[in-house]
């Protein structure tokens, strides 16, 4: 979206997001930096979402995301680069490998399907996201901000959207702001890292995982060597 189109609201979210990105990597753009970013940004979607929280409850309106709720595990994830070497970073640090694993093959199997899917198709799939166990979210702490920001005002309408995804006026009953501000922030990011000439690219998050595990170490100090920052061939 171009700046000239945004809403006064939406400007100060992408604003939020690109000053985010020219703070943190004002001197040199690494891999350290990106993940302070993404930390930093997450924090602000938490804050957000916690202040919208607290206002919905003062205000009696239903906030019916739980954990243990996992309707909306089952979409598809879109994610960016910068997000999903921080989750890998996240699961190095706090995972066994053989939990890595079992991830990678979860997402191993539902990209040999969703790899192949076309846009409506893939919008329209429904099937566990690899990092789901037991019901809930292995890297909560470290989910990107799509997940942050979906809020549900009705489990009804989640698990109506899960069963029937294809039906007509069938949509999960959503709060619009954060969903709103997140994407705007993202979209900051992105401006910024652009305009660093590092390649931010948008996927799903079962390509991300596989890519972050090819991913190693770049061999010079340019972030777009690894293979989550590259043109996809």
């Amino acid at each position: 979206m171009e700046e000239s189109q945004m809403s006064e609201h939406e400007k100060i979210f992408f604003n939020d997001g690109l000053n985010l990105v020219n703070a943190s990597l004002a001197d040199h753009a690494d891999k350290k930096s990106i993940l302070h970013t993404t930390r930093q940004a997450q924090d602000a979607i938490d804050g957000l979402v916690d202040a919208l929280s607290n206002e919905a409850k003062r205000q009696n309106m239903p906030m019916d995301c739980k954990k243990g709720c996992s309707w909306c595990c089952h979409q598809p994830v879109f994610t960016t680069s910068h997000e999903v070497l921080f989750i890998w970073e996240f699961m190095k640090l706090n995972m066994k490998q053989e939990d890595q694993k079992v991830i990678l093959q979860n997402a191993f199997n539902n990209y040999q399907k969703r790899g192949r899917m076309d846009n409506k198709e893939l919008l329209s799939s429904k099937m566990p996201c690899p990092l789901l166990v037991n019901g809930s979210c292995s890297i909560y702490p470290a989910r990107p901000i799509a997940c942050r920001i979906y809020l549900s005002m009705s489990e009804p309408s989640c698990k109506t959207y899960f069963d029937e995804p294809n039906k007509e006026n069938s949509y999960p009953q959503l709060f619009e702001f954060p969903l709103q501000a997140g994407r705007m922030v993202n979209e900051g990011i992105n401006k910024g890292l652009q305009e660093k000439d590092i390649k931010n690219r948008e996927m799903i998050i079962e390509e991300g995982l596989l890519l972050a595990h090819n991913n190693g170490e770049p061999t010079s100090e340019n972030i777009n060597e690894l293979p989550l920052f590259a043109d996809p061939g």
